[in-house]
């Protein structure tokens, strides 16, 4: 946990809204519970929570495993036991409504879409295997398929879906039913497809692909799965969830040259549409202020600022380097500035 509020803090630096951050979660499996049994933990749960949590003390977000239900569920709560007026889409707990919940993922593929132009490739025809089917997974299939690339792989906590000639908007658009019904696995995509291969093989990262994007944060990329993935011409890894790399996968990755996507940088995303910053600066549709626009151009600055720093630290190249330099450095000149408390 608190490496989870350490990484948050280090993304926020870099969200270019001079945001903190922090971290909380729980022991509970929602997955063989009820919808009775997860409103009553929701609201206690808040219970305790809203003695931390306000519009002048911390916004929370959409965590793992958190949908627009539990969303709701926790402010109808945070609600009944404050004196708190609701603002519909923005505020704590976006008033009980989840906007943009697509902006972590988009951020992620907007990041890897320039990480590739840097070096002059494109993600036009790249076969993608995607792990997860969260919310975020499934924004970062949606603009993967927007930006002409070609997502072959879902998980959950059932296994693996392959489509060895990928996702195309209508597959993907059955994967998107199937993970909106409750407690719904991917499994159940293989009555749909007479091409689908479920846990074949049971390795994801054994399927030969172009770019990993890993959503899932139940499980992590080991060193024998990064070795794997290099032998299959795999030319990079774009984290979309805090950690999806252990330590050992991030030496092979390194030795290999693949190009690496680093979660404290790809996952800002979530930052820009927080309660506040969309309280401050709404989104104005329809005058070329869409969530996309947005997202776009700040993973872009993000991207650029990322890069001058590892340059500037003679760790050209080196974006990992680049994200922890420039987070830190904007996390400590802050903490300087406010003295010794």
């Amino acid at each position: 946990m608190k490496a989870a509020a350490f990484d948050t803090t280090f993304s926020n630096a870099l969200c270019l809204k001079n945001m903190g951050g922090a971290y909380g979660g729980a022991d509970f499996d929602p997955s063989n519970k009820s919808d009775t049994e997860i409103q009553r933990f929701c609201q206690s749960y808040m219970t305790e929570l809203s003695k931390y949590i306000g519009p002048d003390v911390d916004l929370p977000g959409l965590g793992d495993g958190v949908s627009a239900v539990e969303i709701g569920f926790m402010y109808g709560q945070y609600k009944r036991i404050n004196s708190h007026c609701g603002h519909i889409g923005q505020g704590l707990l976006w008033g009980g409504s989840t906007p943009y919940e697509q902006a972590q993922g988009y951020g992620v593929v907007y990041f890897a879409k320039k990480m590739l132009e840097d070096k002059g490739l494109s993600l036009d025809g790249k076969k993608c295997i995607i792990t997860g089917s969260s919310h975020i997974a499934l924004a970062v299939a949606e603009k993967l398929l927007e930006l002409g690339a070609i997502p072959i792989t879902f998980s959950d906590t059932s296994g693996n879906i392959y489509e060895p000639s990928g996702f195309d908007s209508a597959k993907f658009r059955t994967i998107q039913r199937i993970k909106h019904e409750r407690g719904a696995k991917v499994g159940r995509y293989i009555l749909a497809s007479t091409s689908a291969r479920f846990n074949d093989p049971s390795n994801t990262y054994a399927i030969p692909c172009d770019l990993v994007f890993p959503c899932s944060p139940q499980e992590q990329i080991s060193e024998n799965d990064m070795s794997i993935l290099s032998a299959n011409g795999c030319q990079g890894v774009i984290e979309g969830v805090q950690r999806a790399l252990s330590n050992a996968a991030l030496v092979v990755l390194k030795k290999k040259g693949m190009l690496h996507g680093p979660y404290r940088a790809t996952t800002v995303g979530a930052s820009l549409v927080n309660g506040k910053t969309i309280a401050n600066r709404p989104i104005m549709h329809g005058v070329g202020d869409t969530l996309d626009v947005r997202v776009e151009a700040a993973m872009t600055e993000v991207f650029e600022e990322v890069k001058a720093t590892a340059r500037e630290f003679n760790t050209r190249g080196d974006l990992l380097a680049g994200t922890n330099i420039s987070s830190f450095l904007k996390v400590a000149n802050v903490m300087l500035s406010h003295g010794s408390v």
